[in-house]
Formats: structure tokens, sequence, C-alpha cells
């Protein structure tokens, strides 16, 4: 099988990328057991290349011509990051008052840390049902795997699901995303929360995220969710090596070929505080910062975040200062 990735390049004048800010006029073309082969756009069939040149739906009310931005919010006891911080409602309004430049809040009522123990859907329910009422009026997702969950968040107000398992962890899951034709984010793990960082493998990391996601892709499409309503992420940390992790970071574009929106969540995990020197969480901004510019120059177009003031300014910077064709980003 051969796999296209799209090269961006700041003076093509090549197609469009997805409807967005990049123009490209060559692909990588990746083959199992081969050498990547680097052949501009006028080599491809025009049926090859259409993933890349058909412009992205909104979803959720957010357009996919620019760089969009999903605030994270957790509300739980344990999360990597800042677990115990927002776990009390009024803790997590004024949270969400900070990351006003969001384009969509993402409210977590489950860690799913590496080692992190699942909670029964009550207690999940328990603790994103008042934030989410509070917030009424903003554009909230919500980050769960279990479908009763999901169901209790869209009925309050949420108006997408972000599902680390893609699906697998309840079976119920895509029925009751098709039942309310809302959109959902599958992401790529490779075991749960408890054991993904035990030794994970791959024999080709980029491809064989990439073929996961095409099936879950399919998935979800056999159970009735549009696929104009489907994001996928392909899950950095999320039972990957930080080898893994760059790999995946440096070929994030060959995503593209999937024909559907593209969310990168790597926001303060664990490998920028290796590469960067940052052992505590909250001192990774800077390396998010890096890694969400380098995924823009490459066309993704939500970008899951911790630190949303600084990001956003980092993208406005970014745009003004010419990283990329500023007159497709309006």
């Amino acid at each position: 099988m051969r796999y296209l990735r799209p090269l961006p390049h700041p003076a093509a004048d090549g197609p469009r990328l997805a409807g967005g800010w990049l123009r490209f006029d060559r692909v990588a073309v990746h083959e199992r057991g081969h050498p990547v082969r680097i052949r501009p756009v006028t080599e491809i069939a025009e049926a090859d290349l259409e993933p890349f040149l058909t412009p992205r739906a909104p979803i959720a009310g957010i357009d996919f011509d620019r760089p969009s931005i999903m605030g994270i919010l957790n509300v739980t006891p344990d999360s990597f990051s800042d677990g115990g911080r927002f776990d009390d409602t009024a803790a997590a309004v004024a949270q969400a008052e900070a990351m006003q430049a969001a384009d969509i809040l993402d409210i977590g009522g489950e860690s799913t840390r590496p080692g992190a123990a699942g909670v029964e859907a009550e207690t999940e329910i328990a603790r994103i049902l008042p934030v989410i009422m509070a917030l009424a009026g903003r554009r909230l997702s919500v980050d769960t795997r279990k479908a009763s969950v999901a169901r209790a968040a869209m009925d309050a107000g949420a108006v997408l699901v972000n599902d680390v398992s893609a699906m697998t962890f309840d079976g119920d899951m895509a029925a009751t995303v098709a039942a309310a034709d809302a959109p959902i984010c599958l992401m790529h793990a490779q075991g749960s929360p408890e054991t993904m960082q035990a030794d994970p493998r791959y024999d080709d990391v980029l491809l064989d995220v990439y073929d996961a996601l095409v099936a879950r892709i399919a998935a979800a499409e056999a159970a009735g969710v549009r696929r104009n309503r489907i994001l996928i992420d392909p899950g950095i940390g999320f039972g990957k090596t930080m080898e893994h992790n760059l790999t995946l970071l440096r070929g994030i574009g060959l995503f593209h070929g999937l024909g559907v929106p593209i969310l990168l969540g790597a926001s303060r995990k664990g490998f920028i505080g290796t590469l960067g020197d940052a052992p505590r969480a909250a001192d990774r901004m800077g390396g998010t910062l890096a890694i969400t510019l380098a995924a823009v120059a490459q066309g993704i177009q939500m970008h899951r975040v911790h630190d949303v003031a600084q990001v956003a300014q980092g993208l406005a910077l970014w745009r003004v200062t010419g990283g990329y064709d500023g007159a497709l980003w309006n």
C-alpha cells in the first residue's frame, strides 16, 4: 500500500491543503519496507490527491481554514498536569474565563494519564455536569470514553465528544454519537491508560497509527456517524515512546490523507519535559508552543492545549510574521 504525505512550502504555488492556510507542491510517498520518495503533485493521480484538496467542513461551528484551539479543562483530582486545581466548579469556571481565546473547551472528568485508574460513569458525570451547566453559552467538548457520560454531557450542552479510545472502550459509544448526530474525535491509543506505556511497539508507528485510524473511521461510519462529523487524533503519548511521538510529529501531515480534520494533543506531555529539561508539567508551555507551531506548519487544524492564551498569542505572531501564506488565513 502507498501512503502520501503532503509537503507544504512557503513559496509553493500548488493547491491549498485541505482548504486551509498552506499550499503544497510535492508529496512524500511512504511504502512499508521502502525508503520515502518525494514526488511533485503533477505526478500524482487526481483521485489520490482528493483527500488533500477537499476543504474540511466545519465541525461544532468551528471552521478549519485557520488553526483552532481546544482548551483543556480537567475537573479531576489526578490529571498529570493540573489534577486537583479545577475540580471545584468555581475554580473550573474561573479557568474557563482565562481561556477566552479557545474555540472550544474540552471538559474531562476522568484522568487518562499513563497509569491512571478508571472511574465509574456516575463519578465522572458528577464531576463534569456542574461545570458544563455553569459554562452555558460556551462551546464545549466532553473528554470521555463512556457513552452514558457523553450522553449526559450532550444533554447538558456539550457539542463534541472527544474519545481517547476511538469508541473501543464502550460498545455503546458509536450508537450514542450517531443517534445524536454529534461530532466525535477518534484518538489512537495502544492499550489502556493503566498499561499503555508498558513497552509499546510498532512495525512502523506512522503507518500503523494511520491504518488503525482508517479502521476506526470505518467503524464509526458503519455505526451511522457521518464522516463530516469526525476528527482524528494520532494520540501523542498514548502507548508511544518518545521516539514514536517524535516520528508522528515529524510526519503528522500524513493524516491529511484520511480526509478529516486533525486534532493534536501534545500539550505539556512528558517527552517535552525530557527534551526541554522541564520536569514540572507546568513549565512546558514553551515546548508546547514549539510543537504547536511545527504542526501548524504541516496544516494541523486543531490544537488541544492547557496554555490557551500563550498559544493563541504565539499563533497570532506567527501569522503576522509570515509563517504561512497569510492571504489564505482571513
